[in-house]
């Protein structure tokens, strides 16, 4: 990028942010819009975060929010990924006490920050990170109960045939691993709502069959991970876990609130099988006192939630200093897809990678510059261009739904 060595000193020496581009994307229906942020600088380097709180509620807000955070880091240096990062959470009042929206542009900021600093070194991402630790990530398709196509339009797997046809078609692209929230519908297609305290034998009885259709149909050289999206409590979730647990299970996935570190605990000492999550868990801190308490085996922050990059590896590390897993949550634009396969590839404890079924809509895909889908055989590989290795695409930008920028005085 830079003509000789002496050029790019001098641009890691004085590079300052100047502005900060904000765009409300149009993901093709009202409940996916994602939100994503370009950090530009004085040399001409600029960088894309993105903020993961496209789907379901909260897109607005994260919008508007990176708008009230990006002046604390007009005319700061990108490459002090930490500095920026400090100035975001102890500036900003509200950040100290956490949650999903301060936190999303803290994290879309930061990821653009890390983005400029490999593209201003000609380097991708994950050599900043500490290098491959592996060439391939082994990746699982996730929530098969709204089908495997390639639309938005979701095909809801309420009926037990519906969900071993769409892990069929998961296994036959290649994946070994699938995800299924087998408690989204009840048997009219209605969705099931929150179990709470022991379970209703009716539903029981749908739980079991459901799942050990899936088993039989995949096989048992497929794991299969169950999605409660806290959609339990600590009863009706260790119920739960001892209903699947015949049909090999390779881990339960956010089965409670992950505001109570009680009921997640009771959960992990008596539930049946593995326990994994944390999309819902906002920067170190939180994530400590879970560690602490071992409460999953596999921990699953979201980089355009829980701190950005820079609070990422800070928790992969503290998670690989008790044996537990790093799985990165994945429901996003190409921004933060491709950023996730970064920080995957470089983590010593990486398990498995989330392919969403939204990954795969062209309605997603054509937000980005480039699309990194998996091979035939279900593994992603981490993209080789400097940055993340992705950007947004002309379409994306021409048709935001929102976008504005902000600027230094």
């Amino acid at each position: 990028m830079y003509s000789n060595k002496t050029d790019l000193q001098e641009v890691m020496l004085h590079m300052k942010i100047v502005s900060v581009d904000i765009f409300l994307l149009d993901g093709g229906s009202p409940g996916w819009r994602p939100i994503v942020c370009r950090v530009n600088t004085d040399e001409g380097v600029s960088g894309y975060g993105e903020a993961s709180v496209g789907f379901d509620t909260g897109a607005s807000a994260s919008y508007s929010m990176i708008k009230e955070v990006a002046p604390f880091v007009i005319g700061m240096d990108p490459m002090a990924t930490e500095a920026v990062w400090n100035k975001m959470y102890t500036q900003t009042f509200w950040a100290q006490g956490g949650g999903t929206i301060m936190f999303s542009a803290i994290s879309a900021i930061d990821m653009a920050c890390w983005d400029i600093k490999a593209k201003a070194l000609n380097l991708p991402l994950y050599k900043l990170l500490g290098g491959k630790c592996r060439e391939k990530l082994r990746s699982y398709a996730s929530q098969l109960q709204f089908g495997w196509g390639k639309g938005m339009v979701f095909d809801r797997g309420y009926k037990t045939e519906d969900l071993v046809e769409h892990s069929l078609k998961a296994v036959a692209e290649g994946f070994d691993a699938i995800k299924i929230n087998f408690i989204t519908y009840d048997g009219n297609g209605n969705r099931l709502g929150f179990l709470k305290g022991p379970i209703m034998p009716g539903t029981r009885a749908l739980i079991e069959e459901r799942v050990k259709a899936v088993r039989e149909a995949v096989g048992d050289g497929v794991d299969i991970i169950v999605e409660n999206h806290a959609r339990t409590d600590a009863v009706s979730a260790v119920e739960m876990s001892q209903i699947i647990k015949p049909y090999g299970i390779m881990f339960m996935e956010e089965t409670c609130t992950p505001m109570n570190l009680q009921v997640l605990e009771t959960v992990r000492n008596h539930s049946a099988v593995l326990q994994a999550g944390g999309e819902r868990v906002y920067g170190k801190y939180h994530y400590a006192n879970l560690i602490k308490k071992d409460i999953f085996q596999v921990y699953q922050p979201d980089l355009g939630t829980c701190g950005g990059i820079t609070e990422a590896m800070k928790i992969a590390s503290m998670a690989d200093a008790v044996d537990a897993g790093i799985q990165i949550h994945v429901c996003a634009s190409p921004i933060a897809i491709a950023a996730s396969l970064h920080v995957e590839a470089s983590l010593p404890n990486f398990v498995i990678h989330e392919h969403h079924v939204t990954n795969r809509s062209e309605n997603n895909i054509r937000l980005g510059a480039y699309d990194y889908q998996p091979d035939g055989c279900g593994f992603c590989h981490v993209p080789e261009l400097p940055g993340i290795g992705q950007e947004l695409s002309r379409w994306a930008m021409d048709h935001a739904l929102q976008k504005e920028t902000v600027k230094g005085e």
